[in-house]
C-alpha cells in the first residue's frame, strides 16, 4: 500500500503530511494503510477503490452486490485471505479472479499462483469491502445448533424465578461444560469483529436474546434456549471473576481477553439481578481505537481552535455534555493527551476508569467506602496539581469543589448530562453556583452527540421533500444546492445502510456577552440565541453541516439532535 500512498501524494488526492500522519497510525493500531486513510476522512473508499483501479487499468468490484460460490472459497484458505487482504470471486477456465485492495502486491498474486495453481487475474476492491466479505464468507458466526448438539440440554432444567436457590457446585459445573464455554467466547470474539461497543445478555420469563449495540443502536444476535440461561450467566460471571453463589445482589468485574499476539481487549462487565435471572451488560474497551489526536476526532477548524483555546488557559473551567454514549470520555482523554507533558502534573477521578494513559495519575471511584468525586477532588488540591479531570458533576459539593479550584489557579475538565451548551449554565445555577462564579470558572462548554454515519459501499442519493428539509432548518439555498445521500443496505453494514459513527460539536466559548447575560439571570434559550448570533454552530446546525457533506441522513440528525 505504500506504492498506493505515493501516488495518491503525486496526485495531490493526499498531502504528504496526510500519508505520514496515516502511516503512523496504521503503524500504532496494526491496520492497513487504505483502511486507516478511510478512518481518518482524508480519501474515501469509493475514491481510492476507483483510483487504483484507474491506476492499474484494472476493473473495480462490488462484493456486496455479488455472491461467491462455496467450491470457489475453498481454493484460498482464510489465513491467506487475510494476510494479503484478498478473497477470492470466481473461476473460469484456468484463470482464478481475485478481489485485492493493492493490485501491486505481486507477493499476493505469486502465493495465490502456486497454490490454487490457477492464473491469477486481480480486480479491486475497498478494504472495507474485503474485511466485510471475509466476515460474511469465512466467519458464519457460532454455530448454536452444532454447540447445543453436544450439550444435553434436556438434562438441564434452570427455569423459575431468580431467588430460588441453586446449588453453586452445579453452576461452576455447568459453567464448564465445553458448549457453554464455547458459546461464551464466540459471543465476545463476534461482539469485537462487529465492532459493538456493548453486549446485552437478558433473561426474560419465556426467552434469553443475546443483543449487540452496533453505532449505538441494538441490533438482536441471538436466542440462546432459556434453560441455558444460568450456564451461560455462571460461565460469564466465572470469567469477570465474580460470585457466581451471590444472585441477589447487583456486581461489578471486568474480562481481559488476548486476542493473537498483541492485542488485549476489556470488557466491563456489569450483572443486574432481574425478575426472571441476572442480566449481563459488557462494555468493549478497545484501546486501539481509541482515538486520541484531537483533529482526527471530526471537529470543524474554529469549534477545535476554540476548544484548544480554552483547555491551554491555566485555569478555568472546561466542560463537556452530552448523553451516555455521545462520546465526552474520549474528548475529555483526547483533551488530556494534548496537555500531557513533562511540566504538568495531571490527576483525574473517573467512575469507572476505561482507559489507562501513560503519564496520568487516574483514581477509580468507590463510593461504598466513600471515595467520590468531592472527596477525590478535594485531595487532588493537596496533590500539587496543574490540571484535575473530574469523571462527572452531579451535585452541588463536586461543583462547588470544582469552581474553586479553577478559581485558583487550576485548570478542571468535566461532564455533565445536558441537552446542549446553553442548558449547562442553567444546570449549575440549579445546582446552587451563584452566577458571578459561574462566569468567573468557565472557560467554554462543549456539546456532543454520535450520529450514525452512511455506509461508503452501498452510498446511494435519496430523493428528499423540500418541506421536509426545509423543517428540519435547512436554508432555501441549502436545499437547492444539496444532494442527500443515504445507505441502500448491503452485507458491508448488515443491511443498516450505516457503518461508523460521525461526531457532531456545539463548542460555546464563555464569551463577555454570554456573561453578561448569565449575571442578568437569562433563560438558556436567551443564552442560546446569543450563542448563535456570536457565531457559534449549534448541534442542529453541525447535523445540517454533517447532510450536506454526504457524511449522515437527515432522519440521524433529527435523531440526535433537538430543534433550535
Amino acid at each position: 500500500m505504500s506504492r498506493i500512498g505515493e501516488l495518491l501524494v503525486r496526485e495531490k488526492m493526499l498531502s504528504l503530511q496526510q500519508l505520514q500522519q496515516a502511516q503512523e497510525e496504521a503503524k500504532r493500531t496494526g491496520k492497513r494503510l487504505g483502511a486507516t486513510l478511510s478512518r481518518l476522512g482524508y480519501v474515501r473508499d469509493q475514491e481510492l477503490t476507483q483510483f487504483v483501479a484507474k491506476q492499474y487499468s484494472l476493473p473495480s468490484i462490488n462484493l456486496s452486490e455479488i455472491e461467491i460460490d462455496a467450491t470457489v472459497l475453498k481454493l484460498v484458505p482464510r489465513e491467506i485471505c487475510e494476510k494479503h487482504q484478498v478473497i477470492p470471486v470466481r473461476r473460469s477456465g484456468a484463470t482464478l479472479i481475485v478481489a485485492m485492495a493493492d493490485p501491486s502486491n505481486i507477493y499476493a498474486i505469486d502465493e495465490l499462483k502456486f497454490l490454487t495453481q490457477y492464473n491469477i487475474e486481480p480486480v479491486v476492491a475497498s478494504e472495507s469491502a474485503l474485511e466485510g466479505a471475509l466476515s460474511r464468507y469465512y466467519d458464519k458466526g457460532p454455530d448454536l445448533d452444532a454447540m447445543l448438539g453436544e450439550f444435553d440440554v434436556d438434562n438441564v432444567d434452570f427455569s423459575g424465578t431468580a431467588d430460588e436457590s441453586v446449588n453453586v457446585v452445579d453452576l461452576e459445573n455447568q459453567a464448564g461444560e465445553a458448549p457453554v464455554v464455547k458459546l461464551c467466547n464466540q459471543i465476545l470474539l463476534s461482539a469485537i469483529k462487529k465492532k459493538a461497543s456493548d453486549i446485552h445478555v437478558e433473561p426474560y420469563e419465556k426467552s434469553f436474546r443475546v443483543r449487540f449495540r452496533i453505532d449505538g443502536i441494538l441490533q438482536e444476535e441471538m436466542r440462546p434456549p432459556l434453560k441455558l440461561r444460568n450456564a451461560i450467566t455462571s460461565r460469564l460471571k466465572i470469567m469477570a471473576s465474580l460470585d457466581i453463589a451471590e444472585r441477589r445482589l447487583p456486581q461489578d468485574g471486568r474480562i481481559k481477553l488476548k486476542i493473537g499476539i498483541n492485542k488485549e481487549m476489556d470488557f466491563r462487565v456489569s450483572v443486574l439481578p432481574t425478575l426472571f435471572g441476572e442480566k449481563i451488560v459488557m462494555r468493549l474497551l478497545d484501546k486501539s481505537t481509541l482515538q486520541l489526536d484531537m483533529t482526527k476526532l471530526g471537529f470543524d477548524i474554529k469549534p477545535l481552535e476554540d476548544f484548544k483555546v480554552a483547555i491551554k488557559k491555566p485555569y478555568g473551567m472546561v466542560l463537556v455534555t452530552g448523553p451516555t454514549g455521545s462520546g465526552k470520555t474520549t474528548t475529555l482523554y483526547s483533551a488530556l493527551s494534548e496537555l500531557n507533558t513533562i511540566d504538568r502534573n495531571i490527576s483525574t477521578a473517573e467512575d469507572p476508569v476505561e482507559f489507562n494513559l501513560h503519564g496520568i495519575n487516574q483514581v477509580q471511584m468507590h463510593e461504598d467506602i466513600g471515595l467520590n468525586f468531592a472527596t477525590a477532588l478535594r485531595s487532588f488540591l493537596r496533590q500539587d496539581p496543574n490540571i484535575i479531570m473530574v469523571g462527572e458533576i452531579r451535585d452541588f459539593e463536586t461543583a462547588e469543589i470544582g469552581v474553586k479550584a479553577a478559581l485558583t489557579g487550576h485548570l478542571v475538565l468535566s461532564t455533565l448530562h445536558t441537552n446542549d451548551a446553553p442548558s449547562t449554565v442553567s444546570r449549575l445555577l440549579n445546582m446552587g453556583i451563584e452566577p458571578f462564579l459561574v462566569t468567573a470558572s468557565v472557560n467554554l462548554v462543549l456539546a456532543q452527540r454520535l450520529a450514525r454515519r452512511i455506509c461508503a459501499d452501498c452510498k446511494i442519493p435519496d430523493e428528499k421533500y423540500p418541506e421536509a428539509l426545509a423543517k428540519m432548518g435547512m436554508t432555501e439555498d441549502q436545499i437547492r444546492k444539496a444532494t442527500i445521500m443515504k445507505g441502500r443496505g448491503c452485507n458491508t453494514c448488515n443491511n443498516t445502510g450505516y457503518k461508523g459513527r460521525v461526531a457532531l460539536y456545539e463548542v460555546m466559548p464563555f464569551t463577555d456577552p454570554l456573561k453578561e447575560l448569565v449575571l442578568q439571570g437569562a433563560s438558556a434559550a436567551e443564552i442560546k440565541t446569543e450563542m448563535i448570533r456570536g457565531g457559534v454552530q449549534s448541534l442542529r446546525m453541525a447535523g445540517i453541516a454533517k447532510i450536506l457533506e454526504g457524511m449522515t441522513t437527515p432522519e440521524e440528525v433529527l435523531r440526535t439532535t433537538v430543534e433550535d
